[in-house]
Parts: structure tokens; sequence; C-alpha cells
């Protein structure tokens, strides 16, 4: 494979038209280097020996978030909730769930996080509640008339199709984990029933299980036939986006640094092109940057064209939204929208060329207003370390990709020691059997389940899995070769090179048609970093013509990678599974 670095250029920003003149331009200036690191709350560390994760336990285990490297933290809910589904079904956005300790908690483990130079994001959940919630309790009992009433959407008649669809959903083995249909009769939420037997409506919309009612954000263009879709501007509407200001602003009085958002295009419904969704967002960000500067906003939307124009700081890149993403990360046999095994897999018959095209549209059309964030895993997505990709070698070359590309990582709790996703276990509070396995315990030691509880066995969240004690923090400590090493090597090394940080500009060089190895660059005005991955089983040559008297410097190396440097330019001979990170010195 040869190509010339003398080519290397990046296109100018494209001006879209659904941008909206208020576009938010600027991040707070701690986001322009930060790497995030996720938690979730139940598995990560038990302080009280009931077997289930906590904040106080969190806090005990800060110095060992710092010393990863990163910057910030982002937690799952830990609001008070019906645990139906996994914290997403919440039940007060004010009070922390007793199973996690109180908001006192969470004002000392900000102020410890503080001290130590961490941020702390909380999860919001905006788009619904659980239907054991106080305020759709009320909503469905009091009438038309109520408080809460316009907070959710009540309808007394569906379509005939709709009905149909909840017909099915009885039908089912389980039907409060169907998502089938958008309604759900509001008796079955057994809310309570007032005086007169009638509820506010028969039925209301949800917005994912059905003890998920979805609160009433509006409606873009509302049918006048349906009086239930009422418009953004409509008085309920009105009143759910200050209460969703009235939740942030609680949280960041505690000193909270931002939130990462749940469904954040989901808000609005019937909006295709979400246009009134952007203007929501746009809204909260005018509020946001006047009242609370500093604090960020993380959109879950996967298409940061529009979220971060409308107000969000970063996006993810979404697995169900990304066929490119997709392409290189989760891609299997048995996955036809992919064709063959994922790019991050050894069998070596990947591609990346979806992913370049639709990342590079994407970088181009959005970074001028904030960044796409790629990550490692998180509570719904499988570990790095699951089927077609289960050794440190291969794990250490997607995390020198991952930390390596411009925008916010996100490195999933766990899965910088190698944490394996474990198949087979059984649904805990809505995870499903494909969600568990990403949400076992943080495994820390080899003293009892791994140094995450005291509890027996039998009581834990879900159970550890150490592979006899070669996958714990304690274990790669003491390995100068481990994931957990390298994976600090490679934050520091994105931190002390600002072209390899999230700003930096970013290029595919090599050819999509030979994808073994693939090469990009990251580069600004003084620095050009060449990045290459070779994660297939089979070694992979490059060569790079170059001109003048660059020098190329191998920064870090995943496996016995050559570089060999002559007059007309450089070559690389990369064995299989490895990666390597080299600094072009003029």
């Amino acid at each position: 494979m040869k190509f010339s670095l003398k080519k290397f250029s990046i296109a100018p920003v494209i001006a879209l038209a659904c941008f909206p003149s208020s576009a938010h331009k600027t991040t707070p200036e701690w986001i322009d280097n930060a790497v995030f690191y996720d938690i979730y709350p139940s598995s990560f560390m038990d302080s009280d020996g009931n077997g289930i994760g906590d904040l106080p336990g969190i806090i005990s285990r800060l110095d060992y978030v710092k010393s990863l490297g990163v910057d910030a933290i982002w937690m799952n809910p830990i609001y008070k909730s019906a645990w139906f589904d996994g914290g997403y079904d919440i039940i007060d956005y004010y009070q922390v769930d007793p199973r996690f300790g109180s908001n006192r908690d969470v004002k000392r483990l900000v102020d410890e996080a503080h001290k130590r130079g961490l941020k702390v994001c909380l999860d919001l959940v905006p788009g619904h509640t659980s239907n054991k919630a106080d305020w759709f309790r009320k909503a469905a009992t009091e009438g038309p008339d109520g408080r809460y009433a316009d907070y959710y959407i009540f309808a007394d008649e569906i379509s005939a199709k709709d009905s149909a669809d909840i017909r099915k959903r009885y039908l089912l083995e389980d039907p409060d984990s169907s998502k089938l249909g958008p309604w759900v009769p509001t008796e079955e939420a057994k809310a309570g029933t007032p005086s007169d037997g009638k509820y506010t409506g028969n039925f209301y919309q949800k917005n994912y299980y059905p003890c998920q009612p979805a609160l009433n954000f509006g409606f873009a263009n509302p049918d006048p036939s349906k009086p239930w879709q009422q418009s953004v501007d409509a008085p309920g509407p009105k009143a759910v986006r200050r209460e969703m200001k009235n939740i942030m602003a609680y949280w960041f009085d505690l000193g909270v640094d931002g939130f990462r958002v749940d469904m954040a295009s989901s808000l609005v419904k019937n909006d295709k092109d979400k246009k009134e969704t952007m203007r929501l967002w746009a809204d909260m960000r005018e509020w946001l940057d006047r009242e609370y500067p500093g604090k960020v906003l993380i959109a879950e939307w996967g298409v940061p064209e529009q979220s971060l124009p409308g107000g969000f700081d970063m996006d993810f890149l979404l697995i169900h939204r990304s066929p490119g993403f997709k392409q290189i990360t989760r891609g299997s046999v048995k996955d036809k929208s992919v064709g063959k095994d994922a790019f991050f897999e050894k069998t070596g018959i990947g591609a990346y060329d979806k992913f370049v095209e639709e990342y590079g549209g994407k970088y181009r059309k959005s970074k001028d207003f904030g960044y796409i964030s790629l990550f490692s895993a998180n509570h719904d997505i499988n570990r790095l370390n699951s089927e077609g990709r289960d050794t440190p070698d291969q794990i250490k070359t997607f995390m020198t990709f991952l930390l390596t590309m411009p925008g916010v990582p996100f490195i999933h709790y766990g899965d910088e020691i190698m944490m394996r996703n474990v198949k087979g276990l059984p649904s805990v509070e809505g995870s499903r059997e494909e969600r568990s396995g990403t949400r076992t315990p943080m495994q820390w030691d080899n003293s009892v389940n791994a140094g995450f509880s005291t509890a027996p066995a039998e009581k834990l969240y879900l159970p550890v899995f150490t592979d006899n004690g070669k996958l714990t923090v304690e274990a790669q400590e003491k390995d100068p070769n481990s994931v957990l090493n390298f994976t600090r090597k490679l934050i520091r090394l994105r931190h002390e090179h600002p072209a390899l940080a999230n700003s930096g500009e970013w290029k595919s060089i090599s050819d999509p048609a030979r994808p073994y190895p693939w090469i990009y660059t990251r580069e600004n005005d003084r620095e050009i970093y060449v990045i290459a991955l070779n994660p297939g089983g089979k070694a992979a040559n490059a060569s790079m013509p170059l001109t003048g008297a660059e020098k190329p410097v191998t920064l870090i190396a995943n496996g016995n990678v050559k570089v060999k440097s002559a007059a007309d330019g450089i070559s690389l001979k990369m064995p299989g599974i490895s990666s390597a990170i080299l600094r072009i010195e003029k």
C-alpha cells in the first residue's frame, strides 16, 4: 500500500440549511482535551455489603479513576426508580435512590472528584418517567384540570391498529417488556382510581416499555383531529420544559458538571426533520449558558449534524444508527447489515470504508459546533472483550483507535482491564440477556467477589468473572504490558500531544480497497501524527512517501511494528493484531 502525506487536507465545514442561526458554537474549555469514564453505579463498588454498588463505593475508588488519566465521569441514572429498566424508569428526579445513598452523597462525590480534578456528569432521562411516579399517578387520576394532566399524553380513543398492537402485546410471554405499539391502557398502569372511577384518558403514550409513560414535549405539526397532539408551545409542553430546567438546576447547584441526555432526539413527537427538537435544545442551551456557564450537555442522539448545532456539546455515534460504526466494531458473519466480520476482529476480512465515509461526513458537518463521541462499550452495548475480540493485543489495538480519534472518547468501566462480556446471564432489572453481560460488577482484586462486595455471591447484582484472577485491577497493575497500563499510556499521550486530542484534524489516508492496515493522520499547526492499525491476524505492510527532512518517531506500539526510514519515505511492517502511533518530526 502506498499513499502520500503531501496530499493530506481537510475539507471545509459544510453549512447546512437546517442549522439554526443561533447555533451553539462554543464548548466549555475543559472538554477540549477530556476523556470520559462511564460507570454503571449498581456494578462499580458496593460499600455496605448488600451486593449492589453505591455512591460511597464510587467515592472510595476515585483515586483509581484518577490514576487512569481520565478527566470526567458519567454515571447512569441514580435517581429514585422502580427498577424495571435499570434506573431509566424514574419515580423522582430530585431524589437519589436509597440503594445508592442520599443526595448528600452526590454532593460528597462531586466534591471529592473535584479535589482530584475530575468532573462528574449525571444521566438525564427527559423523555419519560415510571408509571409509579407521583407526577403520573396524579396526571392519570386528577382529571384534565389537574396540575400534571398535560405532563403526559392521554387519549380517550386510539386507532384500530394501535388497539391491535395492544392485543398482540397481551398475548406475548412477557408483555411488560414489550416495545410493541405506542399506547397503553391507563388502567393497566394501576395508577389508582379516582372517586368517579374514571381516568384522565383511557390510554397513555409510552416511550419504551409500557411502564414508561412519555412526557409531553408537544408535537411538531399537530393534527387538529387528534386533540391529544398539543403544540410544542402549549401550556403542558412548556411546563414540562420548565420542569427539566428545574431538575438540571437542582443538580447543578450541588456541583454536578453536566448531563448525558437519554434519547435526546425523541422528545418532540412527529418531528421527522428534528427542527422542533433542535429548537427545544437550543432554548435549553441558551438558558444553560446564561445561568450555568461551563456545564455540558452530552446527547444520546447519533446525528451530530443535528444535535451539536442544536445546543449539545457532544453526541455519541450510536451503533444502531451508524452502519459505519457497526462495520468496524460489532459486525459478524450473522449480521447482514455488515456482510462480514467487523474490522476489529482477527479474521482480517473486515472493512472500514463505510465508517470513513459516514464518520468523515458527520465530522466535517459538525466539528465547528462540538464533538462526536466514540465509546468502547456502554450499559447497552457489548464490551470490547466479546466474541471475535478476546485477546489483549486485540483490545490494545481497539484502544489505540478509540484514544487517537477526534472528539471525546468514553471508556466503559472495566474495559481498561479487559473485562469479559459474559453470555447467558439472567435479565436483571430489564437488562435482558444481551445487556446483562456488559453490566457485571467491576473486578478489583482476588478477594471475595473480586473486591466488589462482601455480600454472599448469590446476592450480587450480577456475577463476577475474573478468568482465574487475570482480569482484575490488582493483577493488571502489576503487569507493565497489561491492557490497563497500555490504556494509561494512550490517555497520557493524548493529553501530551494536542494534535491527538479532541480538536486535532483527522484524515483517513490509506486505501479502503486494501483495508489492512488502516492508516489515518491527526494534525494541527505544529504536529502530524500517523496512526496505523492492523487488527487482522495476518501481517500487513504499508509505505508512506515523504518529502524534506521529516523523520518518524514511534511514540507507542502494540506488537513488534517495524518502521524503516529512507530518503523517499518510510515503510511499516506490522505483525498480525498490532498498532502504532508515529510522530512526523520536521
